[in-house]
Formats: C-alpha cells, structure tokens, sequence
C-alpha cells in the first residue's frame, strides 16, 4: 500500500481528505488508483491512518478515514547526518539509504577536500533534489516524517549549528586507526530519548587538518567506527544501523 505524506492535519474523523500536485499525479498517472483503493497518510503530526479513495476529480483526489494506526518507526533520538560534498551520485545514495535507516536530517556541507563543488545559483535546485529523494526514501520505509536537507557552505558554517544539538561527533579517520573505539558506544549509552546528536562526515579525502582544529576548539569528540576505513558514503550508514541496532533491537530484548 503507498503511503502520502499530507501538509494538513484532519481535523475531524469525519472530515473529507483532499490530495492535489504531486501526489495527485502520483495517485492517478503512476499508481493508476480508482475509487475504494486505500492508502497510507502521514500527518504533519506524525499521526498516520488508511484513507480510502471516494473520488477522483480533475486535480484532486478526495479520500475518506478508514481507521487510525499506532506507528512507532523513529529512532528514539534524532541523528542529523552532515556530509562533506562527495563525488557522483554518493550524496543521493547517503540521503536515500540514511532516510531508510532512520535519519532525522541531513547537511551536506562543502569540506577542504571535497572535490565536488556547488554553483550558488544551483544550491536551491539540488536541495530540493536531494530532498524529494528523502521523501521518497521516507514513503518507502514507512517513516512518520520527511527528514530536511539543509546546505552548508564549509565546515565552519556547519559547526555554528552546533549549539543546536545535544551531541555532535565526527567520524575520523586517524582516530579508527588508533583503535578508538569508545566514543559511539558512550554516546549510545548517554543520549537519551529525544536529544539530538549531530554526526560529521569527510568527504573521499577526508577532515582536513584545519577542519579538525576548527572541531577541536568546540571540544566535538572523534569516533572511530571500528577497525575498517570505510569509504565516505559508508560510514554514515554504519553509524545509523548501530544506533538501529543499539536502540530498536537490543534495548527491546533486554527490557
């Protein structure tokens, strides 16, 4: 069943829903839906329901409740995925698999090393590429909410962002090879249900030596993730499955 994430709320059980532009098309042109088909709606309150299709108009799709859902497909806490701008399509494939994996936001950012660099008139357009391949990513994993996509023009921008989150730890590459192992595993242990953590990434050539002071004068902590270097549109993905694992798998047998 698809699922379409909605700007309004339902204000009343027996209210009419009424879908327009995108999902519209993607209603009537790609999914080729008719009247009783049911889907999926999210929300802006995270609540999600079955619809069920009680017309199809000219630029609307109107749709009626059929029953409400009990959802819980969010990270307890909320990781934000800062990425220094990669090569090719890496950045597309960090933000699709990231969203499946439970991201709550990302911020591509352009690093020292990065060879990839944005044309400021074309900013807007990428972003708003990179997120509807979020939302897409977010209706296919039966997420409760779109994760944004926000640009950063340097490092430096980014970490005045800092003050907005509880955590904030970038992955280092030097730090994987001096065995650390500790910081993730404290942080897991620390965080606790709805704080933040802020998680940076070097782009293929890694944190530079002034990015790693300009962290270092702001006390961010460095982790290692294990004893592999792993390639930059990996790392990220690495760090989302273990804090899936930590706390959608392992808290809920030991509790």
């Amino acid at each position: 069943m698809q699922r379409y994430f909605v700007a309004n709320e339902l204000e009343n059980d027996h209210d009419t829903l009424s879908i327009a532009g995108e999902n519209f098309h993607h209603i009537t042109r790609v999914m080729r839906m008719k009247v009783s088909d049911q889907v999926f709606i999210v929300f802006p309150s995270k609540k999600t329901c079955i619809a069920a299709i009680t017309a199809i108009n000219e630029d609307e799709v109107l749709l009626s409740l059929v029953k409400w859902l009990t959802e819980d497909t969010e990270l307890p806490i909320k990781i934000t995925i800062a990425s220094g701008l990669p090569k090719g399509d890496k950045l597309e494939l960090i933000i699709q698999k990231s969203t499946e994996l439970g991201a709550h936001k990302f911020v591509p950012f352009k690093a020292e090393r990065s060879v990839v660099k944005w044309d400021e008139k074309k900013v807007v357009k990428k972003v708003e590429r990179l997120q509807k391949i979020s939302q897409e990513a977010a209706e296919q994993s039966h997420r409760t909410l779109i994760p944004q996509v926000q640009y950063a023009a340097s490092l430096k921008d980014l970490i005045t962002l800092h003050a907005d989150y509880d955590y904030v730890i970038a992955a280092y590459e030097e730090s994987a090879r001096e065995g650390e192992d500790s910081t993730l595993f404290h942080l897991f242990q620390t965080i606790q249900p709805g704080q933040s953590v802020l998680c940076i990434f070097g782009p293929e050539g890694g944190i530079s030596e002034k990015e790693l002071q300009l962290m270092q004068q702001i006390n961010i902590k460095l982790a290692g993730l294990g004893p592999r270097i792993l390639r930059t549109e990996t790392a990220p993905l690495y760090v989302l499955s273990a804090a899936s694992f930590y706390f959608d798998l392992s808290k809920n047998k030991n509790s």
